[in-house]
C-alpha cells in the first residue's frame, strides 16, 4: 500500500503512554524459515532438520532476525502503514526468548512507553515502544524496545527569546 492509497489516521499526538496495540498474527513455514536463513543467517539449526535436531533448539528454528522482519512486517502492516511514521533513530534493546519454529502463530503487541517532541525538529514528535512477540503458548519469544519517529498534526512553536 502506499501512502496515497492509505490516509494518515495517527500522528504523533494520537500515540499515549500506556497505550497498547494489538497488531495480528503471523505464522512462519518451514521454507520460509530456510530462505530467510539461506540469505540472511546461514547457520546449520536454520537450514538442516538434522543439523537442529543436534542443536539446542531440538528442531529447525528461524533466525532471530527472521523473528525481528516477522514483527515488522505485522506492525508495518497492521499500524504503521496508516501514521505518519518517519523512521526510527534505531532500538535500545533486542531478546530472544524461545525459538520460533515452523508453524508458531507468533502474536505481536506495542505498548508505547514514553513521547516527546524532537528538539530540533518541532514538526516531529517520539515514541519509545515495547514490542513483544508471542507463541501460541503464550510464550514470549522477542523482546524489543525502540524509538519510533512521527510527524506531528500540530508541530510546535518557538517562542523568540
Amino acid at each position: 500500500m502506499s501512502r496515497i492509497e492509505t490516509p494518515i489516521k495517527y500522528y504523533w499526538e494520537d500515540m499515549a503512554v500506556g497505550q497498547v496495540r494489538d497488531l495480528g498474527t503471523i505464522t512462519p513455514t518451514r521454507e520460509e524459515i530456510i530462505a530467510f536463513a539461506t540469505q540472511f543467517d546461514p547457520q546449520p539449526f536454520h537450514l538442516d532438520d538434522e543439523a537442529a535436531k543436534a542443536s539446542v533448539f531440538g528442531a529447525l528454528s528461524a533466525s532471530g532476525w527472521h523473528t525481528c522482519a516477522m514483527a515488522m512486517r505485522l506492525m508495518v502492516t497492521n499500524f504503521l502503514c496508516e501514521t505518519s511514521s518517519l523512521g526510527s533513530p534505531g532500538l535500545e534493546g533486542i531478546k530472544w526468548l524461545k525459538p520460533v519454529f515452523p508453524g508458531d502463530i507468533l502474536r505481536l503487541q506495542s505498548t508505547v512507553l514514553e513521547t516527546k517532541p524532537m528538539g530540533k525538529r518541532p514538526d516531529v514528535g517520539m515514541t519509545r515502544n515495547l514490542w513483544e512477540m508471542f507463541n501460541q503458548h503464550g510464550d514470549k519469544v522477542l523482546h524489543m524496545e525502540g524509538w519510533g519517529m512521527f510527524r506531528r498534526r500540530t508541530p510546535a512553536t518557538t517562542t523568540p527569546p
